[in-house]
C-alpha cells in the first residue's frame, strides 16, 4: 500500500517541528477539516536554510511534509517554488490512491510560505 519512500519518512520523519524565529510561515488546508500543514523556513540570502513543518494528517502528509522538507534544503527560493506536487510524489516512490492530495498540500504550503 504505502511505498518504501513514505514509510520512511512516516516512520522517521525529518525537520518536524517548529523553527525558532521563522523568516516565512506558510499554511495549506484547514484545520479541524482534514489534513492541515505548516511550513516554516529561514531564509539566507534567497536561499533556504532552515525548514520545519507541522502537519495534522495521515501517514501520507507526513511523510510528504518530511520529503518536502528534504528536497528544499539549501536551496535557492527560486528552486524551491519549481517543486510541483508530482515531483514530491515521485520523490516518495508514489502515493497510495486517494492520498495525492497530500503531496499538493505540502506544496500549497511551501508556496504560502514563499509567497
Amino acid at each position: 500500500m504505502y511505498s518504501a519512500g513514505v514509510l520512511d519518512h512516516f516512520h522517521s520523519p525529518r525537520n518536524v517541528g517548529e523553527l525558532l524565529q521563522p523568516d516565512c510561515v506558510g499554511t495549506a488546508g484547514e484545520p479541524g477539516r482534514g489534513n492541515y500543514m505548516v511550513v516554516q523556513l529561514k531564509l539566507t540570502e534567497n536561499r533556504i536554510t532552515g525548514c520545519g513543518f507541522l502537519t495534522f494528517g495521515c501517514p501520507s502528509a507526513i511523510a510528504a511534509g518530511s520529503c518536502l522538507t528534504e528536497m528544499i534544503k539549501n536551496k535557492p527560493v527560486t528552486e524551491a517554488l519549481a517543486l510541483t506536487p508530482e515531483l514530491l510524489e515521485s520523490a516518495l516512490g508514489g502515493l497510495p490512491l486517494g492520498k495525492r492530495h497530500c503531496a499538493a498540500l505540502a506544496v500549497q504550503a511551501l508556496r504560502a510560505a514563499l509567497s
